[in-house]
């Protein structure tokens, strides 16, 4: 296939050894420090997204889409509420809940947390509780069983396990002839969840629906709905509509809001982080310029002769402007393969070490999951190698531009 002559020149140049050494060393330099700056931009980006994508699974799974809790104490009638919930075309399940707070203890050891009554049958509608469980079962959530699901740190915390008693004390006290006594009821441990979140899995049980309302004293009412939505990015504007179609009167909230602090923080990062590498990436590009610079000085008995039979300047740019953006191509191919590559083997490397080696990289209870979960998006690894791309040719003008504007007559003078 025919080529212009710039590129085969280029090529030519990038391809020959130099009578210079060093030079080689510098281009190999660039390449690597270009792949080198480009994986590991995609490597971070890709665990801030794994994090995210697994954040919002793991709160989803445990959280609904959506709620609606009334704004001046429980909902006065659940049941005609969920049947009008359900006539709206983006709602796709809905399921009442009573909650409080209250302390858990077994033996002498303690444990605040949040308590949550919920319907067996209509909860699998609206959570992924039920494939969480890794002993027990959902359906044990009978009415007035006294049984209990709580997460596997709060079971190693209170070091309990299945058919194991432990004591809700709630704020709530009532009135007894010698004082106020705290309001307490023992439950059987019958089912233990790992979410895979700490704050889950140390912080909140799962009671059935009516002890809970006797507990927290709503007479039977549930303080609200949770909903499963069609599209869970615009929940909250679902709920909303929900509550005024109602008539108003509750108070709306959905998965972003409650978590929002989380995910905001987690992009926040992300734009630092990627602003921090891309001036790395800079750094590692502009080691072309060096490179060039000294390419076009060793090479001004060349440039003269092609000057010399013609050669326009825009040509004898292009040619240096082509060698380093072929140096700038290289190391990108070579940062997304290694990118991609270490993406591919990061989580079970990281799991590997802490199995060998017996220790914990990644606390749940700092970083609320235990494992590092990655997403590489190929939109991303798009952006990164047209921004490197952008970077590389930017650092090529200026060598370039000082070989087209050298004269024939004063190089080939000491040639």
């Amino acid at each position: 296939m025919k080529q212009p002559y710039e590129l085969s020149v280029a090529l030519r140049y990038l391809r020959a050894r130099s009578r210079n050494g060093f030079i080689s060393f510098i281009s190999l330099l660039s390449m690597l420090g270009i792949g080198i700056a480009v994986a590991v931009l995609i490597v971070v980006l890709s665990v801030f997204n794994g994090f995210e994508a697994e954040l919002q699974t793991r709160v989803l799974g445990m959280a609904s889409d959506a709620t609606i809790t009334g704004f001046d104490g429980p909902l006065e009638d659940w049941r005609v509420l969920r049947e009008r919930s359900l006539e709206q075309a983006d709602i796709v399940a809905a399921a009442p809940f009573v909650e409080g707070q209250a302390l858990a203890s077994a033996g002498e050891a303690l444990a605040g947390v949040a308590v949550r009554g919920i319907d067996p049958g209509l909860e699998r509608g609206v959570s992924n509780i039920e494939p969480m469980l890794v002993a027990g079962t959902l359906a044990a959530l009978q009415e007035e069983r006294y049984n209990i699901l709580i997460g596997a740190a709060l079971a190693e915390a209170l070091d309990v396990s299945l058919g194991d008693k432990i004591v809700l004390w709630l704020a709530q006290g009532f009135v007894t002839p010698v004082g106020i006594a705290p309001r307490q009821r023992s439950f059987t441990v019958s089912g233990i969840f790992d979410a895979g979140m700490y704050e889950y899995d140390r912080g909140l049980v799962f009671i059935d629906m009516q002890t809970a309302a006797t507990l927290f004293g709503t007479r039977g009412r549930a303080n609200g709905l949770r909903l499963a939505v069609t599209d869970i990015y615009n929940a909250g504007q679902i709920a909303t509509q929900l509550a005024r179609d109602l008539g108003g009167g509750f108070y709306v909230s959905d998965w972003m809001r409650q978590n929002g602090n989380s995910f905001r923080s987690i992009q926040l990062t992300k734009g630092i982080f990627f602003v921090i590498l891309s001036l790395v990436i800079a750094v590692a590009a502009f080691n072309i310029v060096s490179t060039l610079v000294m390419v076009v000085r060793d090479k001004r008995g060349d440039i003269a002769i092609l000057r010399s039979i013609g050669a326009a300047p825009r040509s004898i740019l292009a040619v240096f402007a082509g060698q380093g953006t072929l140096i700038g191509l290289l190391g990108i191919a070579f940062g997304v393969v290694l990118g991609l590559s270490v993406v591919a083997v990061l989580e079970p490397a990281v799991q590997a070490i802490e199995s060998w080696f017996q220790i914990d990289l990644l606390s749940a209870e700092a970083y609320f999951i235990s494992d590092l979960p990655t997403q590489a998006r190929l939109i991303e690894v798009a952006q990164i190698a047209l921004l490197t791309l952008i970077i590389t040719v930017a650092a090529t003008l200026y060598p370039a531009f000082s070989a087209a504007r050298q004269l024939p007559a004063e190089a080939l003078r000491y040639e």
